[in-house]
């Protein structure tokens, strides 16, 4: 795909912060005045990709992988130590009000509500700031409202609402604009489960009614899995993968989870022929067997076992996530 049709280009982006290293102890401190040692971290360290309009890519790393790292550079925020970047035909860095206009970045350990007033002057400031017009403003405020449900907390001040409910209220804040483009730096992090499960149920709807392009960064596999089929994984600052959620599972997936249901007691002898036991206690079992064998497995021990259910499952993509990094580090 060539440049002028992805949305989001990167490429070779490195960028690179000097970090001072102080001695330890109390003439560490009394030497640091005249003599200061600085080490150079490569927080993102020559990555390329590109992103076509409309997709949700799940940008997926450990702790200091450089993934908050690269949404700034991108966002604008950061300036690239080498490389070169696309974002909607601009470079961020040059901070073209035009460009600001047409993207947003959420980080779920910020926020940009007044916190002693109630969310709602939030958004008629941004609707001041972005020069929304006012038939806009209120068709993207009644949609955004609608999918999240807050009409009832709109005028409660922020200090006084949920971290959910805040949230909720951060997202219309950076959608109120209409962003073609959506950095989201984990969106869902704190947030209980059926909270999780409602903002990713909104992001999904956003991205089909708006047809946005947005990168999800997050620890929680949950929204990966729900919301993008494609993934980029990266790892001190190297890319490691970028692909298919299913070519990840296909190629790391060693392994393929049988759980059965025993109508009679079987030895973990005999089960062990099968495959190995995870968990025994009857009348479950959980075995794993290779993942191109589990269908023939399945098959065998329907015919061999007192089995009165078998089930074929994927292992969670969290495992698989994990085998990527592990693969990686054995090189």
């Amino acid at each position: 795909m060539s440049n002028s049709q992805a949305v989001i280009s990167v490429k070779n982006l490195k960028k690179y912060f000097k970090v001072y290293k102080k001695e330890p102890g109390l003439w560490g401190s009394v030497k640091s005045l005249w003599d200061r040692t600085y080490e150079e971290v490569k927080a993102v360290d020559d990555i390329s990709f590109e992103i076509e309009q409309g997709e949700i890519v799940g940008f997926i790393g450990q702790n200091g992988a450089g993934k908050t790292t690269t949404l700034k550079t991108l966002s604008g925020l950061l300036y690239p130590t080498a490389g070169e970047i696309s974002v909607l035909g601009f470079n961020p860095w040059d901070r073209k009000s035009k460009f600001q206009k047409q993207f947003a970045l959420v980080m779920g350990q910020k926020n940009q509500l007044w916190w002693d007033l109630p969310a709602m002057e939030t958004f008629l400031l941004n609707k001041a700031i972005y020069e929304i017009p006012d038939a806009q403003f209120k068709k993207t405020f009644d949609t955004l409202v609608q999918l999240l449900a807050v009409s009832d907390i709109l005028k409660v001040q922020v200090r006084k609402l949920s971290l959910g409910q805040r949230m909720k209220c951060e997202l219309i804040a950076a959608l109120l604009h209409n962003p073609k483009v959506l950095f989201l730096d984990e969106p869902t992090i704190g947030l209980d489960v059926v909270m999780q499960k409602i903002l990713r149920d909104f992001i999904k709807a956003y991205n089909q009614e708006f047809n946005a392009t947005i990168i999800l960064t997050s620890h929680y596999m949950g929204d990966v899995k729900e919301l993008c089929q494609r993934a980029i994984i990266i790892d001190h600052g190297h890319k490691i993968f970028d692909g298919q959620l299913d070519d990840i599972i296909e190629r790391y997936a060693r392994t393929k989870k049988l759980s059965l249901v025993l109508s009679k007691k079987v030895t973990l002898k005999e089960l062990s022929k099968y495959g190995e036991v995870k968990d025994y206690s009857f009348p479950a079992v959980t075995l794993l067997v290779p993942r191109h064998q589990a269908t023939k497995a399945a098959g065998k021990i329907l015919n061999e076992l007192p089995v009165q259910d078998v089930n074929i499952e994927e292992p969670p993509i969290e495992a698989i996530i994990r085998e990527v990094f592990e693969t990686k580090a054995a090189k």
